[in-house]
This record gives C-alpha cells, sequence and structure tokens, in this order.
C-alpha cells in the first residue's frame, strides 16, 4: 500500500490530486500538508512513506537545498518537485538536489498520473523540454522517465573512447561544442565528431537525452554507494577504497 505525501498550500489542487491518486492507484494512502512544516510531521514517527510531491512555491521551501537536507533525513522516501511552471533550470537543479523527478502541472491529468506510477515503480521521471534554451519557460514536454539500471548505463559509458568519456561530463553540464573545445584544447569540428558518436553509443537522440542520462546515472551510483557504506562500518568501508 503506497504512502503518498502531497505538500502544496494550494488547498484545491491538494485535494484533486489526492482524490485523483486514490481513485488509480489501489489501496494508496494520501496524506496532505499545506507547508514544510506540517510536512514534518507526517514523517512521524518512523518516516515511513513512500512518495513526497512538494510544490516548489510551498511556504517554509527557502530553496531546493532545504528539500535535499529533509531527504537526507530520510533517505528511504522519494522526494519530486511540482511546479505550475518550470525552466529546464529547475528540472537540473531538481535532479542535482537528489529528487526524484519534476512534474510540471501544466502536464495533462494522464502525464501527472502516470509521473507519479513511474516514480513510485522505482524510476526517476524528466520531462524533457521541447526546446533547448535554458531559462525559458517549459509549456510543452516530451516526457521521458529512466529505470535507474546502474549495470545498463555503465556498459553504454564503458563503450566510449577516453576522448568521449572527457567530453561527456562536460556535454552533461550544458557546455557547447565551442566552450568544449575551449576547455580540452581540441577544434570546435572535431568535438563535433565526437559528440554525435557518444550520442550513438548512448542511444539518445539529442545533448539533453544524454545530460539527462548522466545524471540519473550519477544520482543512482551515488544512492548505491550511500546504501553500501550504511551497511559497513568504518574500517570496512577504508578496505573497500
Amino acid at each position: 500500500m503506497p504512502r503518498i505525501l502531497i505538500v502544496d498550500d494550494h488547498s484545491l489542487y491538494r485535494k484533486a490530486l489526492r482524490g485523483a491518486l486514490e481513485a488509480v492507484i489501489a489501496k494508496s494512502q494520501v496524506l496532505e500538508a499545506n507547508n514544510l512544516e506540517t510536512a514534518r510531521e507526517q514523517f512521524e514517527p518512523d518516516g515511513n512513506l513512500d512518495l513526497v510531491l512538494v510544490d516548489l512555491t510551498t511556504p517554509g521551501l527557502a530553496s531546493l537545498g532545504t528539500l535535499r537536507s529533509v531527504h537526507e533525513c530520510y533517505p528511504k522516501t522519494r522526494f519530486a518537485a511540482m511546479a505550475a511552471l518550470g525552466t529546464r533550470t529547475d528540472i537540473v537543479r531538481s535532479l542535482e538536489a537528489g529528487l526524484y523527478g519534476f512534474i510540471s502541472k501544466s502536464q495533462s491529468d494522464n502525464e501527472i498520473i502516470g509521473a507519479i506510477r513511474d516514480i513510485l515503480s522505482g524510476r526517476i521521471y524528466v520531462p524533457l523540454l521541447l526546446t533547448q534554451v535554458d531559462g525559458r519557460t517549459v509549456d510543452a514536454f516530451r516526457a521521458q522517465t529512466y529505470d535507474v539500471s546502474l549495470p545498463q548505463t555503465e556498459a553504454c559509458i564503458d563503450k566510449l573512447t577516453r576522448r568521449q568519456r572527457e567530453i561527456l561530463p562536460l556535454l552533461a553540464r550544458g557546455m557547447s561544442n565551442k566552450e568544449i573545445a575551449r576547455s580540452l584544447k581540441i577544434a570546435e569540428g572535431t568535438i563535433k565528431i565526437h559528440a554525435s558518436s557518444l550520442l550513438r553509443v548512448l542511444g539518445v537522440r539529442n545533448r539533453t537525452e544524454a545530460a539527462v542520462m548522466v545524471r540519473t546515472f550519477l544520482l543512482a551510483v551515488d544512492q548505491s554507494v550511500s546504501s553500501e557504506g550504511a551497511e559497513l562500518d568504518p574500517a570496512s568501508r577504508s578496505r573497500r577504497r
């Protein structure tokens, strides 16, 4: 029985989403909170929640860093951001904060429910912008979900050449071909060739998808290492390193 907490100061939206989730997700228990402080109370005494959906304008949420701190207190709970509108930067920063997805309220009802189902099933949900211009308002999405599969993604990355491995993290940071060329001191034309080959190896259609894939992979690695480290004593961790 999934337990879901909706944190949103918009009462009408909060109650409508709760009703929709209870209607389509069997045996779900959906809780509500209108601010971050009230939300914290819902975690007591054991923090046994499967998913927390947080509107980014929620009172008490000073920044995504605040949400990251709450998440660190309850690492077994998945957190996802919501917003009436958002930017590509909002999506990327949500992933960097360790969240499991970003949902726009402007998406269709079916897309929102589908996104929540995906997150509950163990995936990271990322809406990809139809435009790649950073900072613009999100008004259209191509929904994309990513299985957090370390072996599969790692296998793709293992196929990259040494040069492609150097380019990939720079590409994931949103750097242009010219900026990457300047950083690696290589001709811009050479970067274009490597970048095209890199996308084919990863099986993605564009640089944004490649960036999201890398961020998702790194997030999964961090979680795997954190989980593994929690089960080892300091001496064991030292030996593993």
